[in-house]
C-alpha cells in the first residue's frame, strides 16, 4: 500500500479527513517522486553489480559459505543465494516507490527467520547479506538519495533478527 492511499485508508476508518501532518506527508511523498524514480532506476540497472560486489562482500566476511559444505558451495547453491539477495533489492525498491514500509513486510519479511532456518540457511549469513547489499548500493547511488533507501535496508535487516 503506498503512504497515500495508506493516510486515505486510516482517515476513512477513522471517519475524518486527513490530518495536516498527513498532508505534509503526502505533498513530500510527491515532491519527492522524480527522486525516487530515479533512485530505483538505479538500482535495476545496477542489480548486477550490486549483487556481485554484495556476495563477493559476503562471502569475504564467511567464506565457509562458498567452502565444501556451505550453504553455497557450488553454481547451483550460489545462484539459490544471488536470486534472493535480487529479491531483496527488488523489496527495497517497491518501499522506496511506495513511500512505505509495508509492501516489504507483507512480501518479504514475515516469515523470513523461519523459512531460512527451515532451510538450513544461517540467518546470521542472510542479515550480513542484506547489510552487504546495503553498503553495496549506497556506493552506487548519490549521497542524497542514500538516506531514502537506508530505512528499507535496515527494516528488512530488524525483520530478520
Amino acid at each position: 500500500m503506498s503512504l497515500v492511499t495508506q493516510i486515505i485508508a486510516t482517515a476513512d476508518n477513522e471517519l475524518r479527513y486527513p490530518t495536516i501532518g498527513e498532508l505534509q506527508a503526502i505533498e513530500n511523498y510527491l515532491r519527492t517522486g522524480e527522486q525516487r524514480i530515479k533512485t530505483i532506476s538505479i538500482l535495476r540497472d545496477k542489480e548486477k553489480d550490486i549483487i556481485q560486489k554484495a556476495s563477493k562482500t559476503l562471502f569475504q566476511i564467511h567464506p565457509e559459505y562458498i567452502a565444501p559444505g556451505g550453504n553455497a558451495q557450488g553454481a547451483r547453491k550460489r545462484s539459490l543465494c544471488l536470486r534472493d539477495y535480487g529479491w531483496y533489492l527488488r523489496l527495497v525498491t517497491y518501499g522506496v516507490l511506495a513511500g512505505d514500509k509495508d509492501a516489504i513486510e507483507k512480501i518479504g519479511v514475515i516469515g523470513v527467520r523461519e523459512m531460512y532456518n527451515s532451510l538450513g540457511v544461517p540467518i546470521i549469513g542472510m542479515i550480513d547479506a542484506v547489510q552487504c547489499l546495503k553498503q553495496a548500493t549506497l556506493e552506487l547511488i548519490p549521497e542524497e538519495d542514500a538516506k531514502m533507501i537506508t530505512s528499507y535496508f535496515d527494516f528488512i535487516i530488524r525483520g530478520m533478527s
